[in-house]
């Protein structure tokens, strides 16, 4: 079986790209990516992965471009799907993968158009634009707040269960600002770090390469000590030591910090399509899995709260609901829709 993944622009999306690909290889496909040129796509995959090709193609989002920006960029999205058409046939391609994001629209189409079973990951409780508009050519489509999902839950790499624990008590917090980091979070921490520095609480953060500098400079500033980072590959190892973490609200993070049994505050990126990482942190509150706070005040006082809180509870409840083998399913799957 020869399959194809693609998508990205984000981590979130790439991060279920990785684990696909690991998975896709246990069970003995060759797997090739085609992602983009622009976002994190190159980061990740570039150099060393699990793909035995991997193929980055000039496209850009085309959601809130206006004017010539638009039309080039849905020009780029045309070139890459002819692009895309000639690697898929090179390859001898069986099935294709989607994870969403603007880097899966032009070898999703190119799929479609060469009769090549398309299936799709929706990763957000609201469905993305590209996703809705390719669903009803889908073969599969997948995801973990859809009731009428076949495979119900969300594919996280192994490493996370594996390492997964019950928090009981507050010993290290870790702020997640994303891939490209969140200023919000960022000061956030930065309002709180004396306060956790007299309660013994150690920081670990990720700030953001373009915000790492002024963050550095803000705990020197306050004499606090912190793990802190720009962009990192090995975020389940930190993920791991911590006992609460503050993160915006993408669904792959959400989902990872749940298989590690990992209570988390969201605090939603305001301005993500459609709001989805507040809906993605709405469902884990609504289980009573974690807590959410939208920008603006009281965020600091919400988070001094919680960490007067017990952990104990949530945490256990988020093992309970996290669903192991996930991206293994997925995988098997393929080969069943297509007999």
């Amino acid at each position: 079986m020869k399959l194809c993944i693609t998508g990205g622009g984000t981590g979130g999306h790439l991060m279920i790209a990785d684990a696909l690909s690991a998975k896709a290889l246990e069970n003995g496909y060759e797997v090739i990516f085609i992602g983009s040129t622009s976002g994190q796509d190159k980061k990740y995959f570039e150099g060393i992965s699990n793909f035995s090709y991997v193929y980055f193609l000039n496209t850009s989002g085309v959601v809130n471009k206006k004017g010539f920006a638009k039309v080039k960029a849905l020009w780029n999205i045309f070139r890459a799907f002819l692009a895309s058409r000639e690697i898929l046939k090179k390859h001898k391609i069986d099935a294709t993968y989607s994870v969403g994001g603007f880097s899966a629209a032009a070898a999703s189409f190119a799929s479609l158009s060469l009769k090549i079973p398309l299936f799709i990951h929706e990763q957000n409780a609201v469905e993305g634009r590209l996703n809705s508009l390719l669903k009803p050519f889908a073969k599969r489509f997948i995801s973990a707040y859809d009731k009428d999902s076949p495979i119900k839950g969300y594919p996280v790499k192994d490493v996370f269960f594996e390492s997964q624990r019950v928090r009981k008590r507050l010993k290290c917090i870790i702020f997640l600002g994303g891939s490209h980091g969140a200023k919000t979070i960022n000061d956030l921490a930065l309002s709180v770090a004396k306060e956790l520095k007299k309660r013994d609480i150690k920081i670990i953060h990720q700030a953001g390469e373009s915000d790492y500098e002024r963050v550095k400079k803000g705990y020197e500033n306050l004499s606090v000590e912190v793990e802190l980072f720009g962009f990192t590959k090995e975020l389940d190892k930190l993920i791991q030591r911590a006992d609460l973490a503050v993160s915006r609200g993408g669904a792959s993070t959400l989902w990872e910090l749940s298989a590690n049994g990992l209570p988390a505050l969201f605090v939603p990126y305001p301005y993500a399509a459609s709001d989805h990482q507040f809906h993605n942190a709405s469902f884990i509150v609504k289980n009573e899995l974690g807590w959410c706070q939208r920008e603006g005040e009281g965020l600091r006082e919400k988070l001094l709260s919680i960490v007067g809180e017990s952990l104990e509870q949530k945490s256990k409840k988020l093992i309970e609901y996290s669903r192991e083998g996930v991206a293994d399913l997925m995988i098997k799957d393929i080969k069943e829709a297509l007999k």
